[in-house]
């Protein structure tokens, strides 16, 4: 697409790494189309290479290794239509590449470490999202991938995680008080002592009063709900499915809170909770049911993940709809493809 689009909507897509983020990106094209959406990597607003900043002593994490004065210009000169030379960072080298061209669609993505982090670039946001990864289930996955594909020793594996979170703690973490939505992966309350991680509690952490986005709830909207779904109409293996919705405050703001804990057995059972839940932002009914088939292989398709992963897929379509004043006309191409 060469022509200026008459209004570019800005999502924000922020996490740290391993938390989710190309998944969810995946799911975004499904309801948006591949040709509708331009994704920028946040890692090309590297101001120094990884020589550098071993030789500095600063992480990919701290803002001094990061030029935000030009990530703001650009995603400014993105939102009003104009195309931009974007830098690149070579994850492989380590170097930073010669520029490329961006010619901006009608909708942008900026993903990465910081896209919340620098207030200027924030106020650009039309909707923002934060995946937020527990420490605890963080740690059991980093050990079993490093363990197990790389060789590393259980103490490389600790030691690498707690060089990272000073700065993790004091750049990325703070943003998730700015996003509209926070997807949360926390350990499971239905297993005593559970260490392999296996079975997750995922949380939906959605800003009231944020213009145009109306939270997803369960039965009755600002009530307090406790659901055990289990039973002739939803399939559930050891240890059950249990979900919960309700109003709560979050770094000073008022929340709606959307929770699943425990794994779905079969997919297209789905439907069942989707009857439950207003507000879904769908376009008729089933369809968040069959954008989760869509893609059964996906991470986190089993549990809470996948499903408020769609969710925020959804809200984000209903965010671009509302301000251009027309459909994602590529979505529904996308979705029956």
């Amino acid at each position: 697409m060469t022509s200026k689009p008459d209004r570019v909507v800005l999502i924000g897509v922020a996490g740290d790494s391993g938390c989710g983020k190309s998944t969810f990106l995946r799911r975004l094209a499904d309801l948006f189309g591949e040709e509708l959406m331009t994704v920028i990597c946040l890692d090309d607003y590297h101001s120094l290479d990884r020589k550098q900043r071993k030789e500095v002593g600063v992480t990919a994490l701290n803002p001094k290794a990061n030029n935000f004065d030009l990530m703001y210009e650009q995603v400014k000169a993105l939102k009003a239509g104009q195309e931009v030379m974007k830098p690149i960072y070579n994850h492989e080298t380590g170097t930073i590449d010669p520029p490329e061209r961006i010619v901006p669609t009608p909708i942008v993505v900026i993903e990465g470490l910081h896209p919340m982090y620098d207030e200027r670039v924030r106020s650009l946001l039309d909707f923002s999202v934060y995946l937020d990864i527990d420490d605890e289930v963080k740690i059991a996955w980093k050990i079993q991938r490093d363990m197990a594909e790389r060789g590393h020793t259980y103490e490389d594996v600790l030691a690498q995680i707690e060089s990272r979170r000073p700065d993790f703690n004091a750049y990325i973490d703070v943003q998730k008080q700015y996003a509209d939505a926070v997807i949360q992966v926390l350990p499971t309350k239905l297993i005593p002592n559970d260490t392999e991680r296996k079975v997750l509690r995922v949380r939906l952490v959605q800003k009231d009063g944020v213009e145009g986005f109306e939270p997803v709830y369960l039965f009755d909207e600002g009530s307090t709900i406790d659901w055990i779904p289990c039973g002739r109409k939803l399939t559930c293996s050891y240890p059950g499915i249990r979900m919960f919705y309700g109003p709560d405050t979050y770094y000073g703001n008022s929340v709606s809170i959307l929770e699943v804990d425990g794994q779905f057995d079969r997919l297209e059972e789905m439907i069942y909770i989707e009857s439950h839940l207003s507000n879904t932002s769908t376009k008729y009914y089933g369809e968040m049911t069959e954008l989760l088939l869509k893609h059964k292989e996906y991470p986190g398709s089993t549990n809470g993940t996948g499903l408020f992963q769609v969710l925020v897929g959804l809200k984000m379509r209903a965010t671009y709809e509302r301000l251009v004043g027309g459909e994602a006309k590529l979505a529904a191409k996308a979705v029956s493809n």
